[in-house]
């Protein structure tokens, strides 16, 4: 993900540069520092006059030069030592990439939590920030609108990462019981968007038609990256605690949606949707489960009530997300989730997507007879 737009990063630290140079605010550590939105949230507290210190903590070196840089993964027991003297902890350092072995990101994500967990209480830290996602909740089509913080997790570990999220949900409960006095804050953000952020929903809008399941009723609630972060640190500053929703103010409509992106739909029923995308994504074809499809048919969206009762705003707008999405993928081709190169592009790009995708499970069965006849 990108670094705030020039002008922004120049304001910053030009506010900065007027603070008091012993500035009495938290000590704060941020795991996942170097790229995507630690690298952006690293930057913002650093020029934040309500922070004391950031202590970066990833794998490799990010750019923020004023940070205090520690190289580890976020699994090494030793991030205890890196901790000490911090007040904060912002836990970013996550896998929640497409074409990254599950297995190998459950181990990631979850053993990385344990350990970030422990050490924080272990080296006196009294909070910490986990960033997970309001696909927590579950798309499901008796979904309230919004949904309030409060609202059960009916997810299940079905679409891409969401079992993950859950375990760490999970683990976020558990700590303060098996750690007394440590705080857990857990913020969950909307569709996320912006700076590169890849994910199967980003993926969607890089089809030549928009994919709708017929009977679903989709509503798109889209978060900026920048937004996220000014959430995350209402939550350092401890403005507000507890579980916190986060994106743009309401929904748009799939026909609002269909309307400011140009891009048409393809309606298809809904076992010939899913029956599809699970066979294609059992044999390796694509990489989102067909329980990333739930997340395009029914509705997931939330309030933010409690962000929005400490004075948090949103700087987007669902419209002005969304049109930075599409300037994002432009010029790139997915089919069900795939990203395929300009030649492959060009040969399924009058087709559209549902028909490869159609195409590509219609293989998979008259391969399957073959094997039976033989």
């Amino acid at each position: 993900m990108s670094s705030p737009d020039p002008q922004v990063r120049a304001a910053r630290n030009q506010s900065t540069s007027s603070a008091s140079p012993a500035a009495r605010g938290p000590v704060v550590a941020v795991t996942g520092a170097a790229y995507g939105v630690g690298a952006l949230l690293t930057e913002q507290l650093a020029a934040s006059d309500e922070v004391k210190q950031v202590v970066a903590i990833d794998e490799r070196r990010g750019e923020c030069a004023s940070a205090q840089w520690h190289i580890l993964d976020v699994r090494d027991p030793a991030i205890a030592d890196k901790l000490r003297g911090a007040d904060v902890v912002v836990h970013l350092a996550l896998d929640l990439d497409l074409e990254t072995d599950a297995a190998a990101r459950t181990a990631y994500n979850v053993r990385g939590t344990q350990t970030v967990l422990t050490a924080a209480a272990a080296a006196g830290v009294h909070r910490v920030v986990l960033c997970t996602s309001a696909m927590v909740y579950g798309a499901l089509p008796d979904n309230e609108l919004p949904l309030s913080e409060d609202a059960e997790l009916r997810a299940t570990a079905e679409a891409t990462g969401v079992g993950d999220l859950l375990e760490i949900e999970r683990l976020a409960r558990r700590a303060p019981r098996a750690h007394p006095g440590l705080n857990v804050t857990v913020v969950r953000p909307a569709v996320l968007v912006g700076g590169g952020t890849d994910t199967a929903l980003t993926r969607y809008f890089e089809s030549p038609r928009l994919l709708v399941v017929a009977g679903s009723r989709p509503a798109w609630q889209f978060c900026h990256v920048e937004d996220l972060c000014s959430a995350l640190e209402y939550a350092v500053l401890e403005k507000v605690d507890g579980e916190l929703t986060v994106g743009c103010d309401g929904w748009l409509e799939q026909e609002e949606v269909e309307e400011l992106s140009g891009i048409r739909r393809m309606e298809l029923p809904s076992a010939v949707a899913l029956g599809a995308a699970a066979r294609l994504h059992r044999i390796g074809l694509t990489p989102s489960p067909a329980g990333d499809l739930a997340y395009t048919m029914y509705p997931w969206v939330v309030s933010g009530s409690r962000l929005h009762d400490a004075g948090w705003r949103p700087q987007y707008t669902n419209e002005e997300v969304l049109s930075e999405l599409l300037e994002e993928v432009a010029g790139r081709h997915t089919v069900a989730g795939r990203r395929l190169g300009r030649k492959d592009a060009t040969a399924a790009g009058a087709a559209g997507a549902t028909v490869a995708l159609l195409g590509a499970a219609a293989v998979v069965r008259r391969a399957r007879k073959a094997r039976r006849r033989i």
